[in-house]
């Protein structure tokens, strides 16, 4: 005969009621943490602001701080009335579309929606909502890098719009949402080192292209001249700021706490920007005899670029190399982008070049195991798969730039020939912060001391007239 304790722990009610206490403890941890892991994510937006700020000039600092505001606040409207339903929305019956997502749009509480993409996670659609749009106002931040110092302030509001409500929702249904790259080819990029990062260089590469180098750049002959940004100890703190928000990144893509496979990503990424920052201290050292700050700094950026898109798919020892090989290229990258295109963070490298180098990482390197694990693809060429996962690697990384590029190319040319690309010569040698704002960044550098009488050039719009800037600060300056 039963014990009657053991009898009842066996009933059928007390089982079904026991489970279902089992399943909402892990909704609510995982919802717990893809919403942290978001807000790590959004952090980064500071990031961006201070390694932006800190390779422009003083004159151009304080304008930085309202884009990175700005274009946050547009990417979050957008993203929520139709980017989300674009990227992720399904139907009821688990499908999706090869092109893009459905429904979703305009998101509400009540929303009965279907997200077939993320349907392993039981983390709530609010919290994939706010952890997805963390993801997409990151890769909007990426396109503006190569733009500093010389566009107008109205062209990242138009780009904006168009970016988060429909490039970058596209491009990642394709590879993110359940789209034809995913769903037809077994593409893996398990963070974004394309839908996040090629995509917004590729951005970036289309507005370049369009709006050309900045004053004093080239010399008559051709060759790039340095103009330095004025805080490498901004750009350090930004870039530390961004490394710890891929901590949210790359862990927060499990969008689960299950099996604690969050925590083995995490040491992935530590070591894949590891490697990056060696290897660009390395390179630029044989070719220089120096450790460049800014080079070593980016070389961070490249690693943990690289090792975003293979994190969830590559065993520790791995990581290192993936990182490695991404700071030698963003220091050759630089230097030879640089001869041809004013990139003044060289994003175009660490986050275009290093991006592509990281998706085809996954055809090399991606474990057996975690392709299983993970369900999308098979196993990478050092283990004997061949190089069918390594050519569907490539394949979406051809897809994605090509077309990100021709939109947004198209989207740009349209901006410059009805609302103008680049700021008047004279209020790009004046300084972006009172041209287009009214206000430095750096009041102090600049305004008229009671008492001192000077003779000043006539500034633009009527502005009030500054304080003599140092050489390559203000009017004295070529650049």
């Amino acid at each position: 005969m039963l014990d009657p304790i053991a009898a009842a722990l066996s009933a059928p009610e007390l089982k079904n009621f026991t489970n279902d206490a089992v399943d909402g403890v892990s909704a609510q941890l995982d919802t717990l943490w893809v919403l942290v892991a978001g807000l790590l994510v959004m952090f980064m937006q500071a990031g961006f602001l201070l390694l932006e700020v800190g390779f422009s000039r003083m004159k151009n600092a304080g304008t930085i701080a309202a884009k990175v505001i700005a274009n946050f606040a547009i990417a979050g409207l957008l993203y929520w009335a139709v980017g989300f339903g674009l990227a992720f929305g399904g139907s009821p019956d688990g499908s999706t579309g090869w092109f893009a997502g459905d429904s979703g749009f305009f998101l509400q509480h009540t929303s009965t929606i279907s997200l077939p993409a993320m349907s392993f996670s039981a983390a709530s659609v609010g919290a994939k909502f706010f952890f997805q749009f963390a993801f997409c106002a990151v890769s909007l931040a990426i396109v503006w890098g190569t733009t500093i110092e010389r566009i107008k302030f109205g062209a990242y509001l138009v780009y904006a719009v168009l970016f988060a409500g429909v490039i970058y929702p596209l491009a990642s249904h394709w590879i993110f949402g359940g789209g034809w790259l995913q769903a037809n080819f077994g593409m893996q990029d398990f963070a974004g080192s394309t839908v996040i990062h090629l995509v917004g260089a590729t951005g970036a590469l289309a507005a370049l292209l369009l709006l050309g180098p900045r004053q004093g750049k080239y010399s008559a002959d051709g060759r790039p001249n340095v103009i330095p940004g004025h805080s490498m100890p901004l750009v350090g703190l930004g870039v530390i700021i961004l490394w710890f928000g891929w901590f949210g990144f790359n862990p927060g893509s499990t969008l689960s706490t299950a099996d604690g496979r969050f925590a083995e990503v995490a040491i992935v990424t530590q070591l894949g920007a590891g490697g990056g920052v060696l290897g660009a201290m390395g390179m630029i050292w044989l070719l220089t005899r120096s450790f460049d700050i800014g080079m070593t700094l980016n070389g961070a950026i490249a690693g943990l670029v690289a090792i975003t898109a293979p994190s969830g798919y590559v065993e520790f020892w791995f990581a290192p190399v993936i990182g490695l090989v991404a700071g030698i290229i963003v220091v050759v990258g630089v230097i030879l982008i640089d001869k041809v295109l004013d990139d003044p963070v060289g994003a175009l490298s660490a986050h275009g070049l290093a991006g592509i180098w990281g998706t085809l990482s996954c055809g090399l390197f991606t474990a057996p195991r975690l392709a299983e694990y993970n369900a999308i693809g098979q196993g990478g060429l050092v283990y004997g798969k061949g190089f069918e996962q390594l050519g569907v690697q490539a394949l979406g990384v051809v897809a994605a730039f090509t077309s990100v590029f021709a939109i947004s190319f198209v989207i740009f040319f349209a901006i410059k020939a009805i609302y103008g690309l680049r700021v008047k010569p004279e209020e790009e040698r004046y300084g972006l912060d009172m041209a287009e704002h009214g206000m430095w960044g750096y009041p102090e550098q600049f305004m008229p001391v009671p008492g001192y009488e000077y003779h000043q050039p006539t500034p633009p719009s009527g502005r009030p007239a500054p304080r003599p800037a140092p050489v390559g600060l203000g009017e004295a300056s070529s650049a």
